[in-house]
């Protein structure tokens, strides 16, 4: 049920269940804030970057910066959980007849993948040798394990908090990341590298994942 027009501080509230103006900007700023921190990181060295050299470069206060981060590392946090806010964005258009591994194929078949920025491939790059912004990023994917595990227990009708449907949730988490880390790895030269790579190295870590244990 929508919500009635709120005046509540002389705003109104959305009523199409897309996010209001106020927070599409904060949204924004966010990945302002994010991609200067990649740029700086990247130039300069996470050690050698100051968050106050991060503000400067987009323009807002170090207190404002401060408002949305409470580290520098933090600061790349929106762009590593892009990947992830997509992935289960489709999710929810998952239809009841395909398997996830069909699902994704599907989507992977249909180019629906987001592309892979040079500043992401970057980033990610960047976490396999720094421990701060590794910790950023590991970080991303364990506030993302509940919401897929809500996602796969209503799929089978069984209950999040069960350890068959967590260990579930982690082999996909997982299986995400590694694929999103072995194609920034291998691509490291590659900036013209295509959504056909990027399809590929997602497709295989599925794969790897829906065979279970072989040991």
């Amino acid at each position: 049920m929508r919500q009635a027009p709120s005046s509540e501080r002389g705003r109104t509230a959305p009523t199409d269940g897309r996010p209001s103006l106020a927070e599409r900007r904060k949204s924004a700023l966010r990945f302002e804030i994010a991609g200067e921190a990649v740029r700086l990181f990247a130039s300069q060295g996470v050690t050698a970057t100051t968050g106050e050299q991060i503000a400067q470069a987009v323009g807002i206060s170090g207190r404002t910066l401060w408002r949305h981060f409470p580290t520098k590392e933090s600061c790349v946090l929106p762009l590593l959980a892009a990947g992830l806010d997509f992935a289960m964005d489709q999710l929810r258009h998952w239809p009841p007849e395909l398997s996830l591994l069909d699902f994704f194929t599907e989507t992977c078949r249909n180019g629906e993948l987001p592309s892979a920025t040079p500043v992401i491939l970057d980033l990610i790059r960047m976490t396999s040798t720094d421990p701060a912004l590794r910790a950023v990023w590991l970080q991303a994917h364990d506030d993302a394990l509940p919401v897929l595990g809500e996602f796969l227990a209503r799929r089978s009708g069984g209950d999040a908090e069960s350890l068959r449907v967590k260990v579930h949730a982690a082999t996909l988490n997982g299986a995400l990341r590694a694929a999103a880390e072995d194609f920034a790895r291998r691509y490291a030269d590659d900036p013209e590298a295509s959504d056909g790579e990027i399809t590929a190295c997602l497709l295989d870590a599925l794969h790897a994942a829906s065979d279970g244990l072989p040991y």
